[in-house]
């Protein structure tokens, strides 16, 4: 899929990355995988290959942020993606980890409010190959007639799981979240049982940028 858009030089660069990786705890092998074959460097202002596979967070647009690879494995792991898994995603952003999730064989549904971000990112997708479903509006209330999801990923600091995200869940599914205040998160799982229960799980601190609610363009 990625072809004309990679180098020899950005392939060495994202090797060496997916070995720190490796060093920092991900241990899913199909995750790496994938992330090594996604050019983060496509995702980012001006392509900067110096900074795209250090192990760190990088502006974007709209005030946003591309999050940290380690970042991205970590809630890609705890997702446990498999091939055709319908998965939703608050948050687009750069377009990054919805390519990963694609490259993993999942069907992406993704949501942006930042109008600059959904449309670039839409852009970028298209150019490396990667079919997802895009939604321009409100995250909070996720896409339920897309549902249910095998498993939602939030990409942006979030005080509370909302209920009608977690209603969306397919009995056996997971949603991954960074949950807490603005200055850093706890990365959580909460997975519904086949009876249709919530299990909790905590997976250390992070920082993201808040997610943010309310309406789009005054509608």
């Amino acid at each position: 899929m990625i072809s004309d858009h990679d180098s020899f030089l950005a392939r060495g660069k994202r090797q060496k990355l997916i070995d720190g990786l490796r060093t920092k705890g991900i241990k899913d092998e199909s995750v790496l995988e994938a992330m090594n074959r996604v050019p983060r460097h496509v995702f980012m202002d001006n392509a900067f290959l110096h900074h795209a596979y250090q192990d760190k967070a990088f502006p974007i647009s709209a005030g946003q942020t591309i999050s940290q690879p380690y970042t991205v494995a970590v809630q890609t792991e705890l997702l446990n993606v498999k091939k055709h898994d319908k998965i939703l995603e608050i948050g687009t952003g750069s377009g990054y980890q919805a390519a990963i999730l694609a490259e993993m064989g999942a069907r992406v549904y993704t949501i942006e409010r930042q109008k600059e971000l959904y449309n670039k990112a839409q852009k970028t997708l298209a150019k490396l190959g990667y079919n997802a479903h895009f939604f321009y509006g409100d995250g909070y209330k996720g896409k339920p007639q897309y549902g249910p999801y095998d498993a939602i990923i939030i990409t942006a600091a979030i005080s509370e799981i909302p209920g009608e995200l977690l209603e969306q869940l397919k009995p056996g599914g997971c949603l991954v979240a960074p949950v807490g205040g603005s200055h850093s998160q706890v990365m959580t799982r909460i997975c519904k049982s086949k009876e249709g229960k919530f299990e909790e799980t905590r997976h250390g601190l992070f920082i993201f940028v808040p997610m943010l609610g309310g309406t789009v363009n005054g509608k």
